[in-house]
């Protein structure tokens, strides 16, 4: 291996080495376990009220842990995090706060501030950052005022409050620095921003996750104090399935050992075995009451006490270090001072080599912290459906109606892995087609871990014997878009374009893991068998005037535009994997024609079955009666545009050596100009040249679709493509059944109640649509050059070629995140002022999806997952 490559590439090489998919110690600790499908036992599957926020800082969890900035071994075994107390709150804060979905307005959202600023594929140097007001926290206000507002008001944010207005509040840095694989310097370091001293109480705490009650592992481990030396003092951890590690840490004013057990009492009024509980910790410093502890000195949860006065303007800090070493005779000497620097300086290294040379230094920052969010939003996620469906040894057996309720379809799924999620606190669980959007961003700085996690997605403990994919944990059976093939070719591309050469073993093993999922579609998702394909929602929540998941009238038939070019797509990145593959190996060639032939069929119906409406030039959900009448939904959304997805370039030489495939084509193609059937291929020949394009629709509709995509007062933003036309500003109306559906077009929050009013897809702009347009734009140019150029934006007179304009479309989506000569970005809307400050001037969130017309972020304010294309977008300027 080079010496002169940066040293975290050289860290990946030796995981990679040694076989192992993820870093010993990362990330992996959720920022919310409560009101997760996971710990809830209820008979009514209400998730959110069976284990509240209340409850959490009480009652302990079955399948994970969660905290702030924390930090765990790779099965969450062993945990690390802060908690903090400003001396005012009225409970400690040892996890992130929010609204339940019942108690926001626009459904769960998370009310605090922090940030992810920095972390590395083998989590060799981690910052985070979290602040905390000296007031008291306003829990009872962010409830009471959400709960007052409507569905159509704006959500009432923390910084709504006005408890940073004045400038009183902590920034509190948590850095994590590896020394080696299982031995890691932490530090804490907090500054007063206020105008006052302050004092802060900080409890950095170790503690594992329950597992010996039930007996899920071999005897009870403990954390115990071993003693001080030289200022320094150390805990010793036993675990009977890691090991033994030792915690270091600075002389504190108390030391706290306790059980990391559920206090029976206040939860359900029954008594308590010991006084040493998960909640002994809130108690005795909410009271300032210590005496409990004074010889205890041993427990499943320890934390050394820090009351800290910080003058205005001033810092401080606490250092400590987790490993493997024992008696070090000075824990936070040399190795632990070299180690905070030289992974800073080696992150750097790291990112240096992977972004663009001349990139701007605005934008190097946004991708930068685009990547940290992707990777602190790796969590160990524990989910086995078996066990959880009829209840823990030693508990009250589950209702009987849970065995017939939510995922009891699903009894064969069993996970226990790193995985990425969208959103450690919004979405604290994996999302099938939001994974394969985070793979394109992770095959820029750790393609293995992107291969890893798309073949993990298809392994037989997580999908479906019958091959269907599991959606995520509300619901493992919701149907969302077949995308995993097209981010398995794209992850391959990336790394065959920054290597040299591509993983072929990994393209036949997803290859055939797909070939089982497609099967499952084409025979459950097309129910007369005629290549118009169904699926609900897929993903696209309150796309639809109607809700697509439910039936609309007894033997009616949804005949989705997006469901069948959503099968376009599938098919044609099934047809490109195998031309891939058929490089190599030949027999593969058979397999692509046979799934050309399945993009044919799909291309004809989706073009023939009255989808397309020719008068208004746009694709709609059609709904098909039981005598056979059809009925157009004439909602102009991202629905009709998915068609542009599912195109495939094959420029000249491309088949070279494929002649049976060639050969199959052109015999498909003649076959249907001879029967005036659609043709899914058109090819130009120019001295002996060949090139072919493969794609839904012809250059007609190509056009028309276009005309609306870029018109401003359609689908173009000054932030991107909306995901609902602005025409419908004047609402689309339609009667079905005497119940009249209404749809308007909503550019920010939504003000339907459909899928629990979260998110919405009537006209704000998101990331996965934007970027796959984006790929199809210019997989279209490498076809038509510049014999095809639109106007941009429409009725502008000003023309550009697709690679232009997918250019423009990029830079539209970058604007939303940089700022200006002020500091202002659009991102954060009405809180700008905030981010103005000079010590937030640099800090950027990711939002789920953004305003349609002023680009701020709305829903959750984490989700860096498929909004961190931003970082693969800022690659390929």
């Amino acid at each position: 291996m080079d010496g002169n490559m940066p040293a975290e590439i050289l860290r990946l090489a030796d995981l990679r080495k040694n076989k192992l998919p993820t870093a010993a110690w990362g990330p992996y600790m959720s920022e919310r376990q409560w009101g997760t499908v996971r710990e809830d036992y209820s008979r009514d599957g209400n998730a959110w009220n069976y284990f509240s926020h209340d409850h959490a800082r009480s009652r302990a969890y079955r399948w994970g842990e969660d905290g702030i900035g924390g930090i765990t071994d790779s099965q969450c075994q062993l945990c690390f995090a802060p908690a903090f107390w400003n001396g005012r709150d009225p409970i400690l804060k040892e996890r992130l706060f929010g609204l339940s979905n019942p108690e926001g307005n626009h459904g769960e959202d998370v009310k605090e501030l922090y940030y992810y600023l920095d972390n590395t594929p083998t989590h060799s140097y981690m910052k985070y950052l979290y602040k905390y007001p000296h007031a008291a926290f306003p829990y009872q206000k962010l409830v009471e005022e959400n709960s007052r507002k409507g569905i159509s008001e704006a959500e009432f944010e923390l910084l709504d409050t006005g408890i940073f207005d004045d400038g009183n509040y902590y920034d509190i840095f948590i850095t994590y620095a590896k020394i080696d694989a299982e031995d890691i310097g932490i530090l804490i370091e907090i500054k007063n921003i206020g105008k006052a001293g302050s004092q802060l109480c900080v409890l950095p705490t170790l503690w594992y996750r329950k597992q010996w009650s039930p007996d899920l592992i071999p005897g009870k481990p403990g954390i115990s104090l071993r003693g001080k030396s030289d200022g320094a003092a150390c805990v010793i951890a036993d675990h009977p399935g890691i090991g033994r590690y030792y915690l270091y840490f600075e002389s504190a004013e108390q030391l706290l050992f306790t059980e990391n057990e559920t206090n029976r009492k206040r939860i359900y009024g029954a008594s308590d075995e010991t006084p040493f509980l998960k909640d002994t910790f809130h108690n005795a410093v909410i009271n300032n009451d210590f005496t409990l502890f004074k010889n205890k000195t041993s427990g499943t949860k320890f934390s050394p006490f820090y009351r800290l006065t910080v003058a205005p303007g001033e810092g401080a800090r606490l250092r400590l270090r987790l490993t493997r070493k024992n008696e070090l005779a000075d824990p936070f000497g040399c190795e632990y001072r070299d180690a905070i620097i030289s992974r800073k300086k080696e992150a750097d290294e790291f990112y240096d080599s992977i972004l663009p040379a001349n990139l701007a230094l605005l934008e190097r920052n946004i991708a930068r912290q685009a990547y940290a969010g992707m990777l602190w939003n790796k969590q160990f996620y524990y989910y086995e459906v078996r066990e959880w469906l009829k209840g823990d040894k030693g508990e009250p057996s589950p209702p009987a109606e849970r065995l017939t309720g939510r995922n009891s379809k699903w009894k064969h799924l069993n996970n226990r892995d790193i995985i990425s999620v969208p959103d450690k606190w919004e979405f604290p669980w994996y999302a099938s087609w939001d994974l394969a959007f985070h793979m394109i961003v992770f095959a820029y700085i750790d393609p293995e871990f992107a291969k890893q996690q798309l073949i993990l997605i298809n392994r037989e403990w997580y999908a479906h014997p019958d091959g269907q994919m599991p959606a995520y944990e509300w619901n493992f059976g919701d149907v969302n878009p077949p995308v995993q093939a097209w981010s398995a070719m794209r992850v391959y591309e990336i790394e065959k374009n920054r290597k040299g050469k591509g993983d072929i073993d990994f393209l036949k093993r997803i290859f055939h893991k797909l070939t089982i999922n497609f099967t499952w579609w084409a025979n459950q998702k097309d129910i007369e068998e005629n290549y118009v394909f169904e699926g609900g929602f897929l993903g696209l929540d309150n796309i639809g005037v109607v809700d697509r998941d439910s039936i609309v009238q007894e033997g009616c038939i949804l005949e989705q535009a997006d469901g069948t070019s959503w099968m376009g797509m599938f098919a044609t990145c099934m047809l490109e994997i195998a031309l891939e593959i058929a490089r190599y190996d030949n027999t593969y060639e058979d397999v692509a024609i046979k799934y050309f032939e399945q993009y044919t069929l799909i291309a004809e119906s989706l073009n023939t079955n009255g989808l397309w409406d020719d008068n208004e030039g746009f694709f709609y959900d059609v709904l098909k009666y039981p005598d056979g009448h059809k009925r157009p939904l004439k909602v102009r959304s991202v629905v009709g545009l998915t068609s542009f997805f599912a195109t495939l370039c094959l420029p000249a030489h491309s088949l070279d050596n494929l002649d049976q495939f060639r050969h199959g084509i052109e015999w498909f193609r003649n076959y249907c100009r001879a029967r005036n059937l659609y043709e899914a291929v058109i090819k130009k020949e120019e001295k002996d040249v060949t090139e072919r394009l493969i794609s839904l629709i012809h250059i007609e509709k190509l056009k028309r679709l276009l005309n609306a995509v870029l018109d401003e007062n359609e689908f173009l933003s000054g932030y991107g493509i909306r995901s609902v036309s602005k025409r419908h500003l004047k609402p689309y109306e339609i009667e079905i059944n005497n119940q009249l559906h209404t749809l308007e077009y909503t550019p920010g929050e939504s003000t339907s109640r459909i899928f629990g009013s979260n998110s919405n897809w009537r006209g704000p702009i998101w990331f996965p649509v934007n970027y796959l347009l984006i790929r199809s734009l210019n997989s279209y140019y490498l076809y038509f050059g510049d014999e095809l150029k639109v106007e941009f934006p429409t009725g502008t007179g000003n023309f550009l070629n697709l690679h232009e304009v997918a250019f423009q479309l990029k830079m539209r989506l970058l604007r939303i995140f940089q700022a200006d000569q002020d500091y202002s970005r659009p991102v954060f809307g009405r809180f700008r002022n905030f981010y103005q400050r000079e010590e937030n001037r640099d800090l950027i969130l990711f939002h789920e999806y953004f305003h349609g017309e002023t680009g701020m972020g709305l829903g959750a304010s984490h989700q860096t997952g498929w909004t961190g294309l931003i970082a693969a977008l800022i690659q390929e300027l």
